[in-house]
């Protein structure tokens, strides 16, 4: 399945906006990261739903509606590769692929029980894709199991330029699990034990100085960033945007030149900082998201309050640029909760097969 940002011949994209689905026109090319997947054997099953312009981590679409989240129906999805994890979660298809630009594969999985990938960024091609954030943006994929996520992932990469050892150097990012609710993090550091046995103890590391720093920098550069790709469209047409979007939108219109240049330094030093503690063998544990997913019956203040904690933890990679995979590791509330390894640049396909090998060791198999 494939989220609603992709060119598909023979059928128009819309990126969850009425005014873009009605431009858009029926298209006489396939994305070239679609066509990769049909040409190593996969077959379209269909077109998933997304949130409005890519632009929301919550699965809700006030005009198109949302998603049923397979693994826990009272909560949300996640988004905005929404429709791409319930298709995955609900046994529509095998592999959905989406869209990550602060989180849109890696929550989502969490929230459902699945595994999900942010590749490092610019490996993947984003041609004939509805763009938010060039300098963030990356495709990425769902999947039940870490065998099918990695099969993916060799259908899709070349070689790695940096491979993991069999066994990684482990750290444990104190910081960001420091950001998980207290009951989710000790679920989380549990899972973390149940694997020491098979893989070893990690060292306990700060992965941010100044997280509060980090958060505002991808906000800037997401920002200026998107107005980039959607302004235009904002203000010629003056589509109606849904509660949230729209004030995401008029967030990034204010970002100054002054905020994205502070920005861009602050990424720079981030990723210089990462690189050094991770080198070419290590990688880093972290929750994905701060806890299961919102309630659907969730109010826009508390899902827009539950967002901007859930970036403290998701915009490392985005700034980094590194690859990140979310497992499937335990439950809370009777819903899922998703474990991280963040892993050096170029590390992709070895990080899945590492991502694999944790969950089995600390397996808490998900519903």
């Amino acid at each position: 399945a494939v989220k609603d940002l992709f060119d598909i011949k023979g059928s128009p994209p819309g990126a969850a906006q009425p005014l873009v689905l009605a431009q858009s026109g029926v298209k006489t090319k396939t994305a070239p990261i679609v066509k990769q997947l049909l040409d190593a054997g996969a077959r379209f099953v269909g077109k998933t739903h997304t949130d409005e312009l890519a632009f929301s981590l919550n699965g809700k679409n006030a005009h198109f509606g949302a998603p049923i989240n397979p693994a826990a129906p009272e909560r949300i999805t996640g988004g905005s590769s929404s429709g791409s994890m319930a298709a995955v979660a609900g046994r529509l298809a095998d592999i959905a692929l989406g869209s990550d630009t602060g989180g849109s594969v890696r929550a989502p999985a969490s929230y459902g029980g699945l595994f999900g990938i942010r590749p490092t960024h610019g490996r993947l091609s984003l041609k004939l894709a509805w763009p938010l954030a060039e300098s963030l943006d990356t495709p990425g994929w769902f999947a039940r199991d870490g065998e099918t996520l990695g099969r993916v992932g060799e259908a899709l990469f070349g070689k790695d330029r940096t491979v993991l050892p069999e066994k990684p150097r482990m750290l444990l990012a104190g910081d960001m699990f420091a950001q998980a609710v207290a009951e989710a993090e000790t679920i989380l550091r549990n899972v973390v034990q149940r694997a020491v046995p098979a893989l070893g103890q990690p060292e306990t590391v700060k992965a941010a100085r100044d997280l509060d720093s980090l958060y505002w920098a991808f906000r800037w550069i997401q920002g200026r960033e998107a107005w980039i790709s959607d302004g235009a469209l904002i203000e010629r047409f003056a589509p109606p945007l849904g509660p949230g979007v729209a004030e995401r939108f008029a967030f990034s219109k204010s970002v100054t030149d002054a905020e994205y240049e502070k920005a861009g330094a602050l990424r720079k030093a981030f990723r210089g900082k990462l690189a050094r503690l991770l080198g070419a063998d290590g990688v880093l544990l972290l929750p994905t998201v701060p806890d299961v997913a919102p309630l659907i019956t969730a109010q826009e203040p508390e899902l827009d309050d539950f967002r901007n904690r859930a970036l403290r933890l998701l915009c490392l990679a985005g700034l980094s640029g590194f690859p990140q995979v979310t497992m499937p590791v335990a439950r809370r509330d009777g819903a899922p909760l998703g474990l991280s390894l963040i892993g050096p640049k170029g590390s992709d396909k070895s990080l899945i097969a590492f991502a694999t090998q944790f969950e089995r060791a600390a397996r808490v198999r998900i519903a």
